[in-house]
């Protein structure tokens, strides 16, 4: 009888108390593949933590780091499990946000896609919902460009698979550019950056395996609708995503085997691969006919 494939998954969590026990439930509903769950909360005003280890004494699979400090982002919290987590031994790692909701095929479909297509990363489209009812796909799974990973994630980090040697190899780049990564705001756009930059595949695939739940404690949610188009133009203005652009490529000097530059003439020329859906790249297009980028 073949072994199931062995998952580590990494799960970030922070005053979840109220929807995580939803999100375990179903990671623990994975089907055809054997689960591991290594959990890091970050400093909660609710009993998030009490809640994790009860969960940890009453299963096998769930390891709770130690708990005490204050992150203050999923990012970083993120970066302190893949240091700290010994997955080595694992073929798969997998991350995790709280309080979302897992589809029993999610990781299996990843594993069957990541072993068929010779991947070394996987990522999907998602379900956003509310809990008045409302749904809508995220869709993410636009053909990947060039140059994209310098602009943005491969989607929510929540739906990311890795083989293990991808993620030891991030892991490695993580501990030995610590201080440099931890400013980054956004885990699942350095993970991708990172391992695009350095030649690994990955694919996108447009098979939404997980429901993505929004409310008003998402720290990056849906971005859709007004209030969000104002957040990101606030964004932009302040210079933000310029500056998160500089930071990856920054950080990426010794991985980059690309050309691309953040030359204005450079930029223009080749728009249309900065980023994957066509209005995004006429959007970013706008920003630096218009100087805001």
């Amino acid at each position: 009888m073949m072994q199931c494939p062995t998952v580590a998954v990494l799960l970030a969590a922070y005053n979840g108390k109220e929807f995580i026990s939803e999100q375990v439930h179903s990671i623990f509903n994975q089907s055809g593949v054997s689960v591991q769950l290594f959990i890091s909360v970050d400093l909660s005003t609710d009993d998030t933590y009490e809640w994790c280890k009860q969960l940890e004494a009453r299963n096998h699979n769930v390891t709770v780091l130690c708990y005490g400090e204050r992150y203050g982002g999923a990012a970083k919290n993120f970066y302190r499990l893949i240091k700290e987590v010994d997955f080595s031994n694992f073929d798969y790692v997998s991350l995790s946000d709280q309080d979302d909701i897992w589809l029993p095929s999610k990781l299996t479909h990843a594993v069957k896609l990541i072993t068929a297509k010779k991947l070394d990363a996987f990522s999907s489209d998602v379900v956003a919902f509310w809990e008045g009812g409302r749904e809508s796909l995220v869709k993410k799974s636009f053909p990947q460009k060039s140059y994209d990973y310098f602009f943005e994630a491969a989607g929510p980090g929540c739906s990311y698979v890795l083989k293990v040697g991808a993620m030891q190899s991030f892991k490695d780049f993580l501990i030995q550019n610590w201080t440099s990564v931890n400013q980054i705001d956004l885990h699942d756009w350095m993970i991708y950056a990172y391992c695009r930059s350095s030649g690994l595949q990955w694919s996108i695939d447009d098979m939404p395996l997980m429901r993505y739940r929004q409310h008003e404690s998402n720290q990056v949610g849906f971005n859709s609708g007004l209030k969000a188009y104002l957040k990101r133009i606030s964004l932009v203005k302040g210079n933000w995503y310029r500056i998160e652009v500089e930071k990856i490529m920054a950080v990426l000097t010794t991985t980059r085997h690309t050309e691309c530059t953040l030359n204005w003439v450079f930029l223009v020329k080749n728009f249309c691969q900065l980023r994957r859906r066509p209005r995004d790249f006429f959007a970013l297009l706008a920003m630096l006919v218009l100087g805001v980028f």
